[in-house]
């Protein structure tokens, strides 16, 4: 067993709250609004912060015992634009965990606390050496079943498990 890179065991804010983003000039596409690629880049730029600073994964883990997280499935939904310069930040929960995979809800958002848009993603533990599944080590396991705990009372949000498709009458 290794011992903790990084993070901490708990509790965990519910939801727990990533700040410090703008969009980048780069960002906006010919619409005059961020290019729908980087909010998948702001997403995992938030989800990386997460990994590290409170769960003790993603980079760290990745160098320390070669092997990260991959994320498997993700699905968004954009329900505001955001402009260049403006600053937005994000609210993660927890939904489920096991000892390799963790599923996660995250929305963006903007400085006056509008919903900018929302991820549902599933992310596995991968080894780098074999490219296949590996559990976490105890401690990872432990932190993700904390922080589910700790998110299993927030409200229901109306985007988790939302189908996609033409909607009919």
């Amino acid at each position: 067993m290794t011992d903790p890179l990084s993070g901490h065991d708990g509790p965990y804010d519910a939801p727990v709250e990533i700040r410090g983003f703008s969009v980048l000039p780069e960002w906006i596409d010919y619409n005059g609004h961020m290019n729908v690629g980087y909010y998948g880049v702001a997403f995992d730029l938030a989800l990386e912060k997460l990994m590290v600073e409170h769960l003790g994964l993603g980079e760290p883990q990745v160098k320390s015992l070669g092997q990260g997280p991959y994320i498997l499935q993700s699905h968004m939904n954009f329900l505001r634009e955001v402009q260049q310069d403006q600053r937005f930040w994000f609210r993660f929960r927890m939904l489920d965990a096991d000892q390799k995979r963790g599923h996660y809800f995250a929305q963006m958002m903007s400085e006056d606390a509008e919903i900018c848009a929302t991820q549902e993603a599933l992310f596995m533990n991968v080894s780098h050496e074999t490219g296949r599944s590996v559990p976490y080590p105890d401690w990872a396991v432990a932190r993700l079943a904390r922080m589910v705990r700790d998110h299993a009372g927030l409200e229901p949000a109306p985007q988790v498990g939302q189908p996609i498709g033409i909607r009919r009458a």
